[in-house]
């Protein structure tokens, strides 16, 4: 047999496109991990459907996962695939403006049926030329029937069968791209070791899909990605609501403090509240509450008890949480209110990632309510700056909201663990000296009060919703109600002294700044360093520290002589900037369909932008 040919490739994206019940999300997890351990930098976008149970075959049912990697920094998961694998035509159609020009198409041509062609809504039994794929490498495999051929002697059901085809399309992808099986072997083997027929079926096909690769040596070449250079130590692949439950287990353990989370389960934040669950070991107390308002009352009545005390939500969940956070910020207890956010407005895009929850986490409250905010940028992140929420609300006795997003709690990437020692500490405000101690006696230098909890002797206090004197006594005063008003205020901008000075991607100074905040830096740090190696002399300022904003942003801003502000909203913080650092003029890029930016239309913007 004639040598396959064999790529060297720097980068590349797939994605993984099938019906929801077609296991893409397992599929595309799985081969990310491979490639992360291979050494590969990654990073993933699944891309769930908003319906639980739409139609089979429909374009509404479809499931993806994009995933790319590379030699060097990955950053994005693609802005368009370089391999498509379609388990059906509807995932031909959802995916065929996300494919990169003279992209490879392997598909189930089993699935490309009469039937399935006409829930997919195609008029003609030729997908590819409705949706302007003809100059695509196109491989047909009859992944379906090759699967029931794999499993002939397993004395299946023809449906428990066609649950295994996309370890099938999983192998033959693997084959292509050199990933060896030997990790995706083990975790079958213990994900389902109770069962052993299912153990037996999935690495059965797996390997048949593998194999199947090889006859496939004269319609395409193999590809080979190199290990990417990084810092040596210990690694693992990490979605950004893992990271974010990880920080908090952290920093509960810095703190000396039992870790409280009370939260009702909602997309895309569920996964925080499970992976919490599981930590019964490390003392984790979980409250799975019956709606959103007795998840975050529950968190406050454990803060007020002592303990690290954490609600988790997203988008709607926020809005019926607005009551109890004032209650929060009047008490002044230390809570950490953690948002994945979702398109809206209302149930909007549940499954869908967007940042229009800003001016929410800002503003949405009655009465003077003001809270820090902070925003994550990448899934790994999401790590520290859960960290660094829980940081501030013990030492300042504050609410604090952590802004994250559907496309990084979902998304992974390769993080490098840190050791407990290499953390900063962490010291809550608690009281010590009971002869001095008074309810709202505040720090000269940060105005926070002293945290004294139940049990705690001679330190039997007051607090609550209604406003109180410095003793904890209720006050209809108005006068101490203005000053009191005016403390909470400042308080949450002495917060200052614990942000770090906004940084430059890039040069100091130049022609354009590129303002971004939360989950797009990683889209925006691309788009800079393409435009940057085409000679465009273009900075980039993202923002993690909302509210307050790092002291150093008007020396930041004044050195540029545009600045273009890119969020997934309609100009939430395009619109908080000009509010609060006024005198420039801010241009706008903004985004709402459910998705995140592509380096392209950044590009394009700031070239635009840039020629004006």
């Amino acid at each position: 047999m004639k040598d396959a040919k064999v790529i060297e490739l720097e980068e590349v994206a797939i994605r993984f496109s099938g019906d929801s019940g077609d296991g893409m999300q397992l599929t595309g997890t799985l081969f990310s991990d491979a490639s992360a351990l291979l050494g590969n930098d990654i990073s993933t976008f699944p891309d769930f459907p908003s319906e639980i149970r739409a139609p089979q075959g429909t374009v509404g049912g479809v499931s993806g996962f994009q995933i790319q990697f590379g030699q060097k920094q990955i950053n994005t998961p693609g802005d368009f695939a370089h391999v498509l694998v379609a388990m059906n035509p509807a995932a031909i159609k959802a995916n065929a403006k996300f494919m990169n020009p003279g992209g490879t198409i392997i598909y189930d041509s089993d699935a490309f049926n009469e039937k399935n062609l006409s829930k997919a809504g195609f008029q003609t039994d030729d997908p590819f030329t409705e949706c302007n794929l003809k100059d695509y490498f196109k491989i047909a495999v009859p992944i379906s029937n090759l699967t029931k051929e794999s499993l002939k002697d397993f004395g299946l059901d023809n449906k428990s069968i066609l649950r295994s085809k996309n370890m099938f399309a999983l192998g033959l992808v693997c084959w292509m791209f050199n990933r060896p099986l030997d990790y995706i072997d083990k975790f079958i083997s213990k994900k389902f070791a109770k069962k052993s027929t299912v153990v037996e079926s999935n690495l059965k096909v797996l390997h048949d899909g593998f194999n199947y690769g090889m006859t496939l040596q004269h319609m395409t070449p193999s590809y080979i990605v190199n290990p990417a250079i990084i810092e040596p130590g210990t690694y693992r692949n990490i979605n950004g609501n893992h990271a974010t439950a990880w920080g908090l287990l952290a920093a509960a353990e810095k703190a000396g403090l039992e870790l409280f989370l009370g939260s009702y389960p909602i997309t895309p934040a569920t996964d925080i509240l499970s992976a919490l669950s599981e930590r019964k070991d490390l003392g984790v107390k979980t409250f799975q509450a019956e709606d959103e308002i007795a998840g975050i009352s529950s968190a406050i009545g454990a803060a007020f008890a002592g303990d690290l005390a954490v609600t988790t939500t997203s988008g709607p969940g926020l809005a019926l949480k607005s009551e109890a956070i004032g209650l929060a910020v009047m008490a002044e207890l230390p809570l950490i209110i953690v948002n994945v956010q979702r398109g809206g407005p209302s149930t909007g895009l549940p499954t869908k990632t967007e940042q229009s929850d800003l001016l929410q986490a800002l503003y949405g409250r009655n009465g003077e309510s003001p809270v820090v905010v902070l925003a994550a940028s990448t899934p790994s992140d999401c790590f520290w700056y859960a960290f660094k929420a829980a940081k501030i609300a013990l030492e300042r006795m504050v609410p604090v909201i952590l802004l994250t997003d559907g496309f990084l709690g979902n998304g992974s990437e390769p993080w490098k663990i840190p050791k407990m020692a290499e953390l900063p500490e962490i010291k809550p405000r608690i009281a010590k000296d009971a002869s001095k101690f008074k309810a709202y006696l505040r720090d000269e230098l940060t105005l926070s009060r002293e945290w004294a909890f139940p049990g705690m002797a001679n330190l039997e206090h007051i607090i609550g919703g209604l406003e109180k004197s410095v003793t904890g006594t209720v006050s209809h005063d108005p006068e101490n109600h203005q000053k009191n008003c005016e403390i909470r205020e400042e308080k949450v901008q002495r917060v200052v002294d614990m942000v770090p000075e906004l940084e430059v991607c890039g040069d100091e100074s130049g022609d354009v700044l590129i303002v971004g905040w939360g989950g797009t830096y990683g889209h925006l740090i691309s788009t800079v360093r393409e435009l940057r190696q085409e000679g465009k002399n273009v900075s980039l300022a993202h923002f993690n520290y909302i509210k307050p904003l790092p002291a150093n942003t008007k020396d930041v801003f004044e050195k540029f002589k545009k600045i273009i502000v890119c969020e997934l909203n309609l100009g939430q913080f395009a619109g908080y900037l000009r509010d609060k650092m006024p005198g420039f003029k801010y241009h706008q890029y903004n985004k709402v369909k459910g998705l995140p930016f592509t380096v392209k239309e950044l590009k394009e913007s700031v070239v635009k932008l840039l020629e004006d």
